[in-house]
């Protein structure tokens, strides 16, 4: 029996050695690994905000005319409501089916304006995360990484490089300017 227990210490110490030996084996084996939120790119990077900023522009003399209608159509609403009781049957038909029209005018106004400002959005946006894409494919060469991950449930702090990648998007986007004259 003494010879039993022996053997059995044996491979009981042998098996805690390979289990202890496994997870620095899976760390060497493990690589460099990064993560990167683009959500934060796309929301605080310089060129993400100059994206904004020339999406506002572009867009504020429409979405000023569409305040415009919304107002007017606002005031024929109240109007209807106030002087509708003391109108001919006609002429409260006429000024409620005036008032259908434009309003569904509007909404189809709308609709196109909200359309037309999300392909914009759309499109600066890709060019803002094709950039970051550059970036981050630049620095996994220069900087040895494996893997580099977007967005994850959960990253280690450590492992985030998405402050880096957004200082590089802001110094190459800064370079890429014209000169002030």
């Amino acid at each position: 029996m003494h010879i039993y227990a022996s053997h059995r210490k044996f491979l009981f110490l042998v098996a805690m050695g390979l289990c202890l030996a496994a997870p620095a084996g899976a760390a060497f084996a493990q690589g460099k690994i990064g993560v990167v939120q683009i959500e934060r790119i796309v929301r605080d990077s310089a060129p993400a905000m100059r994206a904004q900023k020339k999406l506002e522009a572009e867009f504020a003399k429409r979405e000023g005319d569409l305040k415009k209608v919304a107002d007017q159509l606002k005031r024929m609403q109240d109007e209807l409501e106030k002087e509708g009781v003391t109108m001919s049957e006609t002429q409260r038909r006429n000024k409620e089916r005036d008032f259908g029209e434009q309003s569904r005018d509007f909404q189809r106004r709308q609709r196109e304006y909200q359309e037309d400002v999300n392909v914009r959005r759309n499109e600066e946006l890709a060019q803002v995360i094709e950039q970051a894409n550059r970036i981050i494919r630049q620095i996994a060469n220069d900087e040895k990484y494996d893997i580099i991950l977007q967005e994850a449930a959960y990253a280690n702090p450590r492992i985030d490089i998405t402050d880096k990648v957004i200082k590089a998007l802001e110094s190459s986007s800064s370079s890429s300017k014209p000169p002030a004259k």
